[in-house]
């Protein structure tokens, strides 16, 4: 990557300041050298305890890649430190997107046990250990617990964004364990400063971006423009082979601007409904996606083009910055690095996910993508109403999207989870305005960036699993 060099990978990942953080270390026993793998960490930190456990949620079929879940595992780690704190964090597993070949490699169930035991891994590696703060924890736990996926899987190429899911709830653990030793008490005090130019945003309002799986009618899509929203994840991509897969994704476009090409929002500044397709790497070719761009000028629906997110997969390195339009990068944008190269490729737009991961690499990535002037928006894993919280966090603070008036969240939770009213009981400040979306967009006050959105609260609901 001819524009990251060491200078800028030691900026952007933080590495410059851990301390103590090995990778490898080597021992004598009886005269031989033996390595340990295990990450050795230093730090003011130290964790005495972790536990973990998980809750499974029913979905309504949510259908992408040429696939669907049907539930969605929550993780739940618990990190103690020496003085007595104890901090609980939360994930949702997102298998599917994180790696499809996992996905269809086992059971659905099996799939998310593989993940949590990844999460497992990183709980035990930590144990015992220092750290200083959680970027430094991170950094040096993701080698390892990637290493680990791969071994458990037999799959020598898994995917880095499953290690980094996998991590999500560890992470979060860490950042409020991190935040009672420091008696931080909002989000704004909890960013480091070498990230906190790319977070330095306060919208007042943040668009909730609903998601509608492959196959969804215009009817219904027309029916959330009704309500208020303006601005939706399309996920196109269609099951079959490349030219089936183009013809209904076509038509799917047709039928959309049909039904609310026509529709107008006070949140764009040409006052016209944004499209924001996202085809998870279906596309095997720039030329069938240019294809797709053709049918969209001549039906007139091209200037509502927003971003169209990971079009291809991630093993398709083709300049993309040449079709006239914005294309985003989501899973392939695993670490900074990765981000780095995207944007050298002509990704001119980046989906970040705090919940799916990591805030630690998220922060990296914002920054980034704020000094290369290069646009984020907060994308969603389907998570539960306490993850959105820490999404919303983000997505309150990154700068406006161009041609957008509020700060971009996609959180599509309230359309997928059975039990969705059940888990949004659980949250510490349930019946806040800004919690629910109202006509399409989260109404963000002084209250909201007071409480950080209640992510820095205890939920009772969590800790009774512990007894905390």
């Amino acid at each position: 990557m001819k524009d990251l060099n060491r200078r800028d990978f030691v900026k952007y990942s933080g590495m410059a300041g851990a301390v103590g953080l090995s990778g490898v270390s080597t021992v004598k026993s009886s005269g031989t050298e033996i390595k340990n793998t295990k990450p050795i960490l230093t730090g003011s930190i130290k964790i005495k305890n972790v536990n973990a456990n998980f809750e499974r949620e029913p979905l309504n079929p949510y259908r992408f890649k040429g696939s669907a879940i049907t539930e969605a595992w929550q993780g739940i780690s618990l990190l103690e430190s020496d003085s007595g704190i104890k901090k609980i964090g939360l994930s949702t597993q997102g298998v599917l997107w994180s790696d499809s070949k996992v996905f269809a490699g086992h059971s659905e169930s099996a799939g998310n046990a593989i993940m949590y035991a990844m999460s497992e891994h990183a709980l035990q590696i930590i144990k015992g250990q220092s750290f200083t703060d959680p970027v430094q924890l991170m950094e040096s736990l993701l080698p390892e617990v990637w290493a680990y996926g791969k071994k458990i899987t037999g799959n020598p190429d898994l995917r880095k964004t499953f290690a980094l899911n996998a991590m999500v709830s560890v992470d979060n653990a860490a950042w409020l364990l991190y935040a009672a030793e420091n008696k931080i008490k909002t989000f704004d005090d909890l960013i480091p400063q070498a990230y906190r130019a790319g977070l330095s945003t306060r919208h007042t309002k943040v668009a909730s971006i609903p998601s509608f799986s492959v196959g969804t009618s215009a009817e219904k899509i027309k029916n959330a423009a009704d309500e208020g929203y303006f601005i939706m994840k399309l996920k196109t991509g269609a099951p079959g082979t490349q030219p089936e897969m183009l013809a209904k994704d076509m038509a799917f476009l047709t039928a959309v601007h049909k039904a609310i090409g026509h529709y107008k929002t006070p949140y764009t500044l040409n006052g016209k409904i944004p499209y924001y397709f996202d085809a998870n790497g279906r596309y095997e070719k720039k030329e069938t996606l240019l294809r797709f761009l053709d049918h969209a000028k001549k039906i007139g629906a091209f200037d509502q083009l927003a971003v169209i997110e990971e079009p291809f997969d991630e093993s398709n390195e083709e300049y993309v910055g040449d079709m006239g339009v914005r294309v985003a990068s989501d899973e392939s944008a695993h670490t900074v690095e990765d981000a780095a190269k995207r944007i050298e490729m002509g990704y001119s737009a980046i989906a970040v996910k705090a919940i799916a991961k990591t805030l630690s690499m998220t922060m990296k990535i914002t920054q980034l993508a704020y000094e290369k002037k290069v646009p984020c928006f907060c994308a969603d894993l389907t998570v539960n109403p306490i993850l959105v919280e820490w999404n919303k966090n983000i997505a309150a603070r990154l700068p406006a999207f161009p041609g957008m008036t509020v700060g971009l969240q996609e959180a599509n939770g309230h359309q997928y989870y059975k039990n969705w009213d059940k888990m949004a009981s659980h949250h510490p400040y349930a019946n806040a305005s800004w919690v629910k979306a109202k006509k399409g967009v989260f109404e963000l006050n002084d209250d909201y960036y007071q409480k950080s959105g209640g992510i820095l609260e205890p939920v009772r609901h969590y800790e009774e699993m512990f007894n905390v």
